[in-house]
């Protein structure tokens, strides 16, 4: 039975059968909403070719989203007590992205980040309180100052934010740009003297559930899409290449994320830093891919003013992206030999490749991305049968 208050103390980074509990899945899930509104608006902005700003605000929005799991998920690896306390704050937490999640739409169309701002507060402030909390209960001075440093770091970002309200327009993505380094250069700070006790396992589960969620948030996406398309349009023709395509390209991201053990690249915070703030980019890429297919689907049955080359790309350069940033944060370090290794960075180039093959794009790149599947089992499998063979 849940406390009402317990030391809020942090837990052993060596914990046994550490695993994600039922308050972060539903975290997770209250956060795909967001990413929901992200994607959709992103879609509404290229289909109607303003693709630059679309992605420029896109990424914005998407690092307020991330940001905030992030943070929420590291603090929670460390110092998880599911108190009656903490589940009410996580509960607030949840509620600040969903007040953001209901200002994207505005962010993107008027250019208004009010209702987006107030919403990245009160996760914000949550996650603050959570931090004075853990100071409070901490066992040491050098732990109580890291926590203290992150709540005022925290805070203080916060109030740099605000600048994004009143700058001029064309002002606001270098402000985002130096808010962004500044929220990024906040752990390194607080952790620079003793770190916290994340758990790698479960690190490495919770950024696992997550990316799972946003790859299944891209297959609705679709699937809706192409629904709509078939009910509306009775394009079904024109639409099962983009169908038979987007799927495979999301089976594909999915088998390539998993097919290595990522907790074995946590072995210190300088790696758990690098891995977690790559991650930014493989989510960002991962709900975008989702997006794509619904510009791919828009532009085929007449609804988006883009080219077919824009509409293709819209799907291969996040699939290229993402194939990009798996290889690079932690796929490479488990490949053996030139050839594992350029399986990824190659299947990249020829998946961009695809963009110029008309209607046909999504549908090639989806194969080459089940090819690079293949390819690698295949590549994998003969290499551990060389080691088998080897006499000992």
């Amino acid at each position: 039975m849940t406390q009402p208050f317990l030391p809020l103390t942090a837990r052993s980074r060596e914990e046994a059968h550490r695993t994600a509990t039922p308050l972060e899945l539903f975290f997770d899930l209250c956060f795909v909403v967001a990413v929901a509104q992200a994607g959709a608006s992103l879609v509404h902005a290229v289909a109607e070719g303003h693709a630059g700003e679309g992605v420029v605000n896109y990424a914005m929005v998407f690092f307020a989203i991330w940001w905030a799991w992030m943070n929420f998920t590291w603090f929670a690896s460390a110092y998880d007590n599911d108190d009656v306390t903490y589940r009410v704050v996580t509960l607030v937490q949840i509620a600040g992205v969903l007040i953001l999640a209901a200002g994207v739409s505005r962010a993107f169309e008027d250019h208004d980040f009010l209702v987006v701002y107030l919403g990245y507060l009160v996760m914000r402030l949550a996650l603050a309180s959570q931090w004075l909390r853990a100071a409070h209960h901490a066992s040491s001075a050098q732990e109580r100052t890291m926590c203290r440093r992150y709540a005022g770091g925290v805070l203080t970002v916060q109030i740099g934010w605000l600048a994004l309200l009143f700058v001029p327009e064309g002002a606001r993505p270098w402000v985002f740009l130096a808010m962004a380094l500044a929220e990024l250069a906040v752990p390194v700070y607080a952790e620079k003297d003793a770190p916290s006790t994340w758990h790698p396992h479960h690190i490495a589960e919770r950024y696992g559930l997550f990316t799972i969620i946003v790859l299944g948030e891209s297959v609705a996406a679709a699937t809706v899409a192409v629904k709509s398309g078939v009910l509306e349009n009775d394009a079904l023709n024109e639409l099962l290449p983009i169908a038979a395509g987007g799927l495979l390209i999301v089976f594909a991201a999915w088998w390539i994320y998993f097919v290595v053990p990522a907790h074995d690249r946590l072995t210190d915070s300088r790696q758990g830093f690098l891995w977690g703030y790559g991650h930014y980019v493989i989510f960002a890429s991962a709900a975008a891919i989702g997006a794509g297919l619904e510009i791919a689907v828009e532009q085929a049955v007449g609804k988006a003013h883009i080219s077919t080359l824009a509409a293709a790309a819209s799907v291969t350069i996040p699939t290229a992206v993402f194939l990009l940033s798996v290889w690079l944060l932690h796929a490479r370090h488990f490949k053996v030999g030139l050839a594992q290794q350029a399986v990824l960075p190659g299947s990249a180039l020829v998946i961009l490749l695809c963009s110029f093959a008309g209607r046909w794009a999504v549908l090639a790149a989806g194969l080459v991305a089940a090819a690079t599947v293949a390819v690698g089992v295949t590549l994998t499998a003969r290499t551990r049968a060389t080691r088998t063979a080897r006499p000992s």
